[in-house]
């Protein structure tokens, strides 16, 4: 179990069920749909006992592993690709972060330091331009909710007539800012460089980009494609549970709107992703919860390209310096989260197991628990390393060749949407992207002589 005793939050929905956990193995061995009891006594290993049993936990991730090479084969994926996020000016004031910083530190008047950061829309196509030039092909920005981050000028003319009443939409014009961020489509616009794939806005930052005004998530989204934006990735997620929400994210939009805003991208034509954030506060019976909330939304829109468990990092984190939790989820229960996340999405293909979470054994054990997606190179990585993750920045196509045939599966090189595939021969090298707009096969860090992921 994670390290917080869950019944202290006098949570409704507890890890009980009426099933058995043979039952429920029997039916994933079978490839039946499951439910929300079945996925809970596979992710418990039973709830007539408490704590995880090893001999049961063996048998789920091998059920689990099976489905996986049943779905999509013996392939791992990775993509070569940059993180470049904004700011970290925010609001929200989530338990679980510690990659914000309060929005107020970042204004002109304010006589103070912070750690934080503002990007121009100038400054980030410069970064991601670079990026370009080394090979990767997709860019990944998730961002802070900066108070002058609009989604384009007619959507700050509506938050200008809020005047007497600014907090009412969490507004404040860029010129009482040392930065200005400029606007989501701005910012969208300068980073789709020569092609490059731009993986943002997720439904949170999709909800405070049509704050103030009647626009449906479906017209923000057409709006945010039009400026350069290819998919969504679906964080903001964390739990899909009310009750676990009003615990660690009371400030930030519910599960009703998180699932409006994926269906908004969903019906704008644009490919998302859907992730889980556990380990914390919650319970086995919240993430069977949170798989079922996605299940039914891929059931109904299709647009879900992969499935990312997320094991919350905590020693950095407000959830932590109050004792709300003392330490994140165990071994057992991040093996079970990914093996349960595959038998139980039987219309998703992709699980991804994340290296710069669980570190490069972790992560390669992962890929035998249900798993097939190994990341992407990411040159910068901010968020998890603020929560006090310590795993790194960067991954060569050369560290995952060696890693993924190392487990004899084979390394495959692939597109954001997954529907590009290259295979990569061990026998041959050095390896390096081939389907960015300049890349050439030759290793990203090569391209530009002796740098290094922090340059």
């Amino acid at each position: 179990m994670t390290g917080t005793a869950h019944d202290d939050f006098g949570f409704e929905h507890v890890p009980e069920t009426d099933q058995s956990f043979e039952n429920a193995l029997a039916k994933a061995r079978a490839g039946e749909r499951l439910d929300v009891a079945d996925g809970v006594e596979l992710m418990t290993t039973g709830t007539d006992s408490d704590g995880i049993d090893p001999h049961r936990k063996e048998l789920v991730l091998e059920a689990a592993d099976r489905r996986r090479a049943a779905m999509v084969g013996d392939d791992v994926t990775f993509v070569a690709n940059l993180n470049n996020n904004v700011t970290t000016a925010c609001t929200t004031g989530c338990l679980f972060c510690n990659f914000k910083n309060t929005a107020h530190r970042f204004e002109t008047d304010f006589d103070g330091d912070h750690g934080g950061f503002t990007k121009t829309p100038a400054e980030s196509r410069d970064i991601v331009a670079d990026a370009v030039e080394m090979g990767i092909y997709e860019v990944t920005s998730v961002s802070g909710l900066h108070p002058a981050l609009v989604l384009d000028e007619e959507h700050r003319e509506i938050l200008q007539t809020y005047d007497n009443s600014p907090a009412e939409v969490n507004y404040k014009p860029p010129a009482a800012y040392d930065t200005d961020p400029g606007t989501y489509t701005e910012q969208l616009t300068a980073m789709s460089v020569d092609g490059v794939h731009v993986h943002s806005m997720t439904p949170e930052e999709a909800y405070h980009a049509k704050r103030g005004t009647d626009w449906t998530y479906e017209d923000v989204y057409h709006r945010l494609a039009d400026a350069g934006l290819d998919s969504a990735p679906g964080t903001a997620a964390e739990i899909l549970v009310p009750e676990v929400r009003d615990v660690i994210c009371p400030g930030k939009i519910g599960t009703d709107e998180w699932v409006a805003g994926m269906a908004g991208a969903m019906d704008a034509g644009l490919d998302v992703t859907a992730t889980i954030m556990y380990g914390h506060v919650e319970n086995e019976m919240h993430r069977v919860m949170h798989l079922d909330v996605v299940r039914d939304l891929q059931d109904r829109y299709g647009g879900i390209t992969e499935f990312v468990p997320l094991s919350f990092v905590y020693q950095n984190t407000p959830l932590y310096d109050r004792g709300l939790v003392t330490e994140g989820a165990s071994d057992d229960e991040d093996e079970l989260m990914i093996a349960v996340s595959r038998l139980y999405l039987d219309n998703i293909d992709h699980i991804q197991s994340s290296w710069v979470k669980f570190g490069n054994a972790k992560s390669l054990k992962l890929l035998n628990c249900g798993a097939d997606d190994l990341m992407g190179t990411i040159l910068s990585e901010e968020i998890t390393k603020r929560a006090g993750g310590g795993f790194g920045e960067f991954r060569s196509f050369d560290d995952y060749v060696d890693m993924i045939t190392a487990i004899g599966r084979r390394p495959v090189e692939r597109s954001t949407d997954y529907r590009i595939h290259r295979p990569l021969d061990p026998d041959e090298g050095p390896h390096g992207p081939t389907l960015g707009p300049r890349a050439d096969g030759t290793p990203l860090l090569d391209r530009t002589g002796p740098a290094t992921a922090d340059d």
